[in-house]
C-alpha cells in the first residue's frame, strides 16, 4: 500500500506515488499546472481534490514520463497533461 497525496503549500504541488510495476515511483504535480488544466475558469480550486478527480489521468502522465527515460521524483509540467485534441 503507497501513502495518500497530500498537498505541500510550501512548495505548492500534489505530491503523491504512482506503481509501476512493483515499483513506487515519488512524483509531483504543481498546482498552477492542475489549476490551468483541469479548472481554468474557477476562481478558487482544490489542488488535492483536483488531483484526486483526476488521478488516473495524471499517474498515466508519470508512467509516460518514466517509459521515456525520467527518474524519479517525477515533477509534471503543464506539457505533460495537455488535453486531448480538439478540446
Amino acid at each position: 500500500m503507497h501513502p495518500p497525496p497530500y498537498f505541500d503549500q510550501g512548495a505548492d504541488r500534489v505530491l503523491f506515488c504512482v506503481a509501476i510495476g512493483d515499483a513506487l515511483v515519488d512524483a509531483s504535480v504543481g498546482r498552477a499546472t492542475l489549476h490551468y488544466r483541469y479548472h481554468p475558469g474557477a476562481n478558487a480550486d482544490d489542488p488535492l481534490a483536483t488531483y484526486v478527480q483526476h488521478a488516473a489521468e495524471i499517474d498515466a502522465a508519470v508512467r509516460r514520463r518514466m517509459e521515456a527515460g525520467a527518474r524519479p521524483p517525477v515533477m509534471l509540467r503543464d506539457a505533460d497533461l495537455k488535453p486531448p485534441a480538439g478540446r
